[in-house]
């Protein structure tokens, strides 16, 4: 995974699938599927396929929520919110404003 969170390896697919350390790799240097190795007989080895498609999901799932974490940086934080419930009148109507601006500068995609 990226430092923002995008999946960039079939590592970040092999980890969700099941707990614990039910695999590894026999060259920790070269983390390619050929290196895959499952510890746990329990377990089937998934395919190349099968993680690279997983893979690509994640990624696409993460390109399509750009515009949430765009807005979240920009949003107006907890506690201003609270206050402008609380205070009401133009503190609300400006707060409003600004989650609308913030809406139209980062648009959902269609």
């Amino acid at each position: 995974m990226d430092m923002q969170g995008k999946y960039d390896h079939i590592e970040d697919v092999l980890v969700t699938l099941h707990f614990g350390q039910w695999f590894g790799w026999s060259d920790p240097d070269n983390k390619v599927y050929e290196n895959l190795i499952i510890f746990d007989d329990s377990k089937e080895k998934p395919t190349k396929e099968f993680l690279e498609d997983e893979l690509e999901k994640q990624q696409n799932v993460f390109d399509v929520k750009a515009y949430t974490r765009s807005r979240e940086s920009e949003y107006p934080n907890l506690q201003e919110c609270i206050h402008a419930l609380l205070d009401g009148g133009d503190t609300l109507t400006e707060l409003q404003t600004k989650r609308s601006e913030i809406k139209q500068k980062f648009p959902k995609p269609a």
